[in-house]
């Protein structure tokens, strides 16, 4: 089958930059098809029914932030956003060394906005090491986009060493934060990717975690969904892109696994970096190879455990990192979310290697052990049902070297745009940065349709004396981890 300009624009990957970018062009009144390998759309945050209960369950247990700005934007146009809960206090509850320790949010002006967390953090860590990192909030508040790239070529440890943070620090807190915000072990983290979201988290205040009362999916799928099939346009599940045809610098055509093509005027490729590591392209583009050579996924476990009693009322806790255990996050759904089969909870064990092949009924067995240290009721309850998924990427690994590789929206030929979390969103990989590039993509296409849309926003910007701090240059030659 050869199909020629039966759609506007084609886009491959049905995850949430595919169909959020499909979704605004649709609203610009452009005939979308969005093509999908998989049975299911919603890519790395699809949901579906578990088989034995009927709950419908994520591929793992997902976590918002207030500053999701456009992953939030794409909530309100479809009009779920009021289907999220925002936990405002705590910020988290960390389990460190059997102790349960409710560290607050506040909105005090950065950096005081850290004061009332002060003599809970205290009680993990002493003042001399907490003060060592004195150098980190000042190095990070005063770097710009062209600084933060220059630290790319480094890990994310040597640089914390290198700044003067203590040891004693580096393992309670930023082994925890690597994992917790880039799915990643510090040593084997970019410097520029924990530093930019560092910078973040240290110059804004008010900041605090949302978990949907849905299934994830069911914030944007079916919304996306509606709108490009209402402007004309498909989305095609089981459908795999095999190769796309570039002809003299111009986009041309996806040929599907069945040998049919797939003819439009433009295209947008929404899919992981690794998709690209077999010439999808039938020419060549040296960047794009590198890209996708460089970035090794960050695989992770995620067990979904059903008991037959409450065991605490938290919605939400996490364990302070360490080698020996099993889970980082733990998530009550059944707290928050709108089903009736008792207590479902929800754990993700990030990077993980060793748990990998272990067999159903230990991870379960360690999870509940995990569980039981944070929620003692756990160990008295019986399990109903259990789910261990097992998923090969989390996230693209923010190695040292991956964030001068990402590509923006634009590439080499017409006709032809980028989308997805791994690209230069100046975000860390994550729904909101597949959403923020979805937005780019779809504003670049309908541009070259004659059309204007203005719904990318932008990254979040430091404030308080943070911002004023970022105003001093910075003084050649006192940038560690240049040299």
């Amino acid at each position: 089958m050869d199909t020629a300009h039966d759609a506007d624009v084609l886009i491959a990957g049905a995850g949430v930059a595919g169909l959020s970018c499909g979704a605004a062009l649709a609203e610009a009144g452009l005939k979308v098809w969005v093509l999908e390998r998989d049975a299911l759309p919603g890519g790395r945050a699809a949901s579906w029914p578990d088989l034995v209960t009927g709950d419908v369950v994520d591929i793992g247990p997902h976590v918002l932030t207030s500053e999701h700005r456009n992953f939030r934007a794409l909530l309100r146009r479809l009009g779920t956003e009021g289907d999220v809960y925002w936990q405002r206090q705590p910020l988290i509850t960390l389990l460190d060394a059997g102790r349960r320790i409710a560290i607050p949010t506040s909105r005090l002006p950065p950096p005081l906005h850290g004061l009332p967390a002060l003599p809970r953090a205290l009680r993990c860590i002493s003042l001399r090491d907490m003060l060592s990192n004195l150098p980190v909030v000042w190095h990070a508040a005063r770097l710009d986009e062209d600084a933060t790239l220059a630290l790319d070529g480094i890990d994310a440890m040597r640089h914390l060493r290198q700044l003067g943070a203590s040891e004693r620090s580096i393992e309670w807190f930023w082994t925890s934060a690597a994992m917790a915000l880039l799915n990643v072990p510090l040593q084997q983290c970019s410097a520029a990717a924990l530093m930019r979201v560092y910078r973040v988290i240290q110059g804004r205040s008010g900041y605090c975690f949302g978990f949907p009362r849905v299934p994830l999916a069911s914030l944007y799928v079916p919304g996306c969904r509606a709108r490009i099939e209402a402007a004309g346009g498909r989305v095609l599940l089981r459908t795999p892109v095999a190769r796309v045809h570039v002809e003299s610098g111009r986009f041309r055509a996806l040929e599907l696994e069945d040998g049919s093509l797939l003819r439009a005027p433009a295209a947008v490729l929404a899919l992981p970096p690794q998709a690209y590591r077999q010439d999808l392209l039938n020419v060549p583009w040296p960047a794009l190879s590198h890209a996708a050579h460089r970035f090794d996924p960050a695989p992770y476990v995620s067990v979904y455990l059903w008991l037959d009693r409450p065991i605490t009322r938290e919605r939400f806790w996490a364990r302070a990192w360490a080698t020996r255990d099993l889970h980082t996050d733990f998530y009550v759904l059944s707290n928050f979310r709108r089903q009736t089969h008792g207590t479902l909870l929800a754990c993700n064990s990030i990077h993980v290697r060793l748990a990998w092949d272990w067999s159903d009924e230990e991870i379960v067995q360690r999870t509940l052990q995990e569980v039981a240290d944070f929620a003692p009721l756990a160990a008295q309850a019986r399990v109903l049902h259990a789910r261990v998924h097992r998923i090969p990427m989390a996230v693209p690994c923010p190695a040292p070297g991956t964030e001068r590789a990402r590509l923006p929206a634009a590439t080499p030929f017409a006709g032809l745009w980028l989308a997805g979390d791994w690209t230069r969103t100046a975000l860390p990989s994550s729904m909101e940065s597949a959403a923020r590039s979805g937005a780019l993509a779809a504003e670049a296409a309908a541009a070259s349709f004659g059309r204007t849309l203005q719904i990318s926003l932008p990254t979040p910007e430091t404030t308080g004396l943070m911002a004023l701090l970022r105003r001093l240059p910075v003084p050649p030659g006192n940038q560690p981890g240049l040299t």
